[in-house]
């Protein structure tokens, strides 16, 4: 373990800003841990696994869902690390997004296409219900539409950076009026009145919010006293719509809930966006400072380097272990109504064993994410088409 902390402190470059590193790292783990802890699985009398989750009996868990929502924190560091590199290439603007989708699309390709060739043989080879193949299909794409939205955030960036240099910070205002605009109209008096898909209009500018500060911030445009600001005001709205205005306390969908604050993005998650990159910018240099340990730093740099595979395999770590304890009976913390302390105190202990399936199956599914050198078209071609198959089947089309 030494030599292996030794190598990685030695292949470093100076420039290394670890600070950035570090916050992307701590925001990667948020979502497995998020998952792993606000998630669970009910059997029904065929067997099938179901979802569930803590927050419908323990509403009280619902401040854990605000340290865990930290994809505020990952599109700020998104948008900081893009300008940067933006800045640093030398060819065409196509050829830079080209390159940075293609890091994006590959570990999507490869989790659905894989999950495509395992549903069949789940359920005609093992007999896996159909159902609990339905709600293993849910889990493994969910993270994913968080891709598909940073993808398209990761195209705006010279656009962003143009409304950065005209602008300034200022260039995040309109995209939370937007959402303010919107959240008042469909839950404001007129809501009836409102079209349901008018949510749809908070998906952009609800994570663009966060990208353009850290697109800003990249740029040298966001001063100590701009965070404190978003620190502070970020707190206070977040405040404010939670005591007088009544929005969901939970940052994560709650079953049986009628609101979300979460799909798409409301003003709510704006607010603890704000106040967490505020958060973020004034601790830059503590952050940064700590992270010259050597042994702090070794394990930042692996979680950067497996950040597409713990983001499309993290679920698929957990199901590992459900599906088939799923024929036991009941587990506790892993099969079974999560409506009680035992099952909290169940499920801590079962998360280590997550995080070390995990480590296995990235140990085999980190080859997605290099480049696919020697796939030839026809492979690529059938990979497409079976994640076309898996999306069709997950979303229920099919």
């Amino acid at each position: 373990m030494n030599r292996l902390i030794e190598k990685i402190e030695a292949g470093t470059p100076t420039h290394r800003d670890r600070a950035i590193d570090g916050l992307r790292a701590l925001a990667l783990l948020a979502v497995p841990t998020g998952h792993w802890l606000l998630g669970g699985f009910t059997l029904s009398a065929d067997g099938a696994l179901h979802n569930a989750s803590p927050l419908g009996a323990f509403a009280g868990l619902a401040p854990v869902s605000w340290v865990l929502q930290m994809l505020g924190i990952f599109f700020l560091v998104g948008g900081y690390a893009s300008v940067l590199s933006y800045r640093r290439w030398e060819g065409s603007t196509g050829a830079w997004l080209k390159g940075r989708l293609a890091r994006l699309g590959r570990p999507v390709l490869g989790v659905t296409a894989v999950w495509a060739a395992l549903l069949p043989l789940l359920h005609f080879g093992l007999g896996v219900p159909v159902d609990t193949l339905r709600t293993a299909s849910t889990l493994v794409i969910q993270p994913l539409w968080f891709v598909g939205v940073y993808t398209v955030v990761t195209a705006l960036t010279p656009l962003c950076v143009r409304a950065t240099r005209r602008f300034g910070v200022w260039a995040a205002a309109p995209l939370l009026g937007s959402v303010a605009v919107v959240d008042f109209l469909r839950y404001g008096p007129y809501a009836d009145a409102v079209p349901s898909w008018l949510s749809l209009l908070n998906i952009m500018p609800g994570w663009l919010f966060a990208y353009q500060l850290g697109v800003s911030w990249g740029e040298g445009r966001v001063t100590r006293r701009h965070a404190w600001g978003l620190l502070v005001g970020g707190a206070a709205l977040f405040a404010a719509l939670l005591l007088v205005f009544g929005y969901p306390a939970s940052m994560v969908g709650v079953p049986g809930e009628a609101r979300t604050n979460s799909h798409p993005p409301s003003l709510l998650v704006l607010a603890l966006a704000a106040a967490q990159s505020g958060a973020a910018i004034l601790l830059r240099e503590r952050l940064g400072g700590l992270l010259k340990r050597p042994a702090l730093w070794a394990p930042v740099v692996v979680i950067n380097l497996s950040a597409m595979t713990i983001l499309c395999w993290h679920q698929t770590a957990m199901l590992t272990a459900a599906i088939p304890a799923s024929y036991l009976g009941e587990v506790p913390g892993l099969v079974g109504a999560p409506d009680s302390v035992g099952w909290i105190l169940a499920r801590l202990a079962w998360m280590p064993v997550f995080a070390g399936l995990l480590v296995l199956i990235g140990r085999y599914a980190r080859s997605f994410e290099s480049p696919w050198t020697t796939t030839g078209p026809a492979r690529r071609t059938l990979a497409g088409l079976l994640a076309a198959g898996f999306a069709v089947f997950a979303l229920g089309l099919g």
